[in-house]
């Protein structure tokens, strides 16, 4: 019987647009990108040159800190262009595909017969053992970690997030394989929601399944580690994409690397939402093609609403993302007496508008701020939608003065960026509080080396 663990702090956003269980056409690419950015806290050393011709699986560049672990081309190719910014940082490695696809032959492995080393030397092999993260400082692991436990959210519940449900229909084989294969290091908690009902979820072998019940965010891997196995000073905790536990068994079952993923496409100026199936590096524009209404500006993200990151011409599809979405900029609106207006259409987790009596209504939403940045007021909000044994605000206000001794006793070795995304959102003083954790975990994982 699984454990059920209820939350009642946080809030669901119920936005318009969210994809439709239902696959969209989308033609292969001509040109794909692996982008360093998309693995936290690695400093990348490009291993290939322009010109050079790659197999799937085969290495573009490895972390400098530990050239062990390495990250493969998610095609086979020729190496078009390694494009580098500011001081000389790696952007990305471009690879135009062939027409006939090549793939490293890892060989099909037994995991009955595989030792925890084993199974982390295969994954370092094949390029896929980035995707492992750690808590603290959520950043990509390294193989000399040696974690207390593994965790696994299968939930996604943040606005416009696709149903990992879908996404795992006719992959349920690959899945547990995955599953079982991490077991083999450390034991695996998967997290599942309430709703679920997936045999691959309910029943799925080696782990302990956890079913968490409460609004968003119930499905951050942070949460849940938060509830069952807290993160003290000096462990390690691994977190694990359900997609890349995908990505796991494939390997094993085939012997080649195959970073198909399954991405919904949402969002209110999506004119078909829905599915593709799609390689991690697919340029958006590709996954998007004619599909984005016109008639105002729009902010196109990779990721979600809460979490994602704004997407120019250039961006691909991230190595952790599993939806597209498009939403209205906002910046060419223009409204007839502003903030007296009575918003009959605009969302507010206070009773500022009336819409706090039209139940779950769904909301077309804008990119806007509406506000600027102010004094930070202790007024509880961050408490409201953080349900985690921490004082959110008190963190917050210690890495912004940089009293590291401080975050250690508020619990920052527990926490992530995404964790405060909804904080973010209903934050009446509009500090960028994802991007405040992130800087705080990097000045504190440089002072802890």
């Amino acid at each position: 019987m699984a454990n059920v663990i209820k939350l009642r702090k946080g809030l669901d956003i119920n936005l318009i647009g969210c994809a439709q269980e239902q696959l969209l056409p989308v033609k292969p690419s001509k040109e794909y990108a692996l982008v360093p950015d998309d693995f936290t806290g690695l400093t990348p050393k490009v291993v290939v040159r322009e010109g050079d011709h790659v197999r799937a699986g085969d290495p573009l560049f490895v972390d400098k800190g530990c050239s062990e672990v390495s990250f493969a081309s998610p095609v086979s190719g020729s190496v078009t262009s390694v494009e580098r910014g500011e001081r000389r940082k790696v952007l990305r490695v471009k690879v135009v595909a062939d027409e006939q696809q090549e793939f490293v032959d890892f060989g099909i492995k037994d995991l009955a017969g595989l030792s925890a080393d084993e199974v982390k030397d295969c994954l370092l092999k094949a390029g896929l053992f980035g995707f492992i993260n750690q808590l603290p400082y959520a950043v990509s692991t390294r193989p000399d970690t040696t974690p207390k436990a593994i965790f696994v959210s299968a939930l996604r519940d943040k606005p416009l997030q696709g149903d990992f449900e879908f996404e795992l229909k006719g992959q349920e084989r690959d899945f547990q394989t995955g599953l079982s294969a991490l077991a083999k290091i450390a034991k695996v908690y998967l997290g599942i929601g309430v709703k679920q009902t997936a045999e691959a979820l309910v029943n799925a072998k080696d782990v302990e399944v956890n079913v968490f019940d409460g609004p968003c965010p119930a499905g951050n891997v942070g949460v849940q580690v938060n509830h069952i196995s807290p993160v003290n000073k000096g462990e390690t905790v691994w977190t694990v994409e359900p997609t890349a536990v995908i990505f796991f068994g494939r390997l094993f079952n085939t012997g080649k690397v195959n970073l198909t993923r399954r991405v919904a496409v949402a969002g209110s100026m999506v004119k078909n939402t829905g599915y593709v199936d799609v390689l991690v590096g697919t340029p958006l524009q590709d996954i998007l093609a004619d599909n984005v209404k016109g008639g105002c500006h729009v902010r196109i993200l990779n990721g979600n609403p809460l979490t994602g990151t704004i997407a120019t011409d250039e961006t691909v599809l991230g190595a952790h993302t599993s939806e597209v979405t498009v939403i209205p900029e906002g910046d060419d609106v223009n409204e007839l007496a502003g903030w007296i207006m009575p918003r009959f259409n605009d969302f507010s987790t206070s009773h500022s508008y009336f819409t706090w009596l039209q139940g779950k209504k769904a909301y077309n939403l804008d990119a806007r701020i509406k506000g600027g940045e102010r004094h930070m007021i202790m007024s509880g909000e961050y408490d409201k939608v953080l349900p985690m044994d921490i004082y959110g605000e008190y963190l917050i206000k210690s890495i912004i003065s940089g009293n590291i001794d401080s975050q250690e006793q508020l619990g920052i070795y527990e926490v992530s960026p995404e964790d405060f995304a909804l904080a973010e959102f209903v934050d009446s003083s509009k500090l960028p509080l994802q991007k405040i954790v992130r800087e705080g975990l990097d000045i504190l994982r440089k002072e802890n080396a």
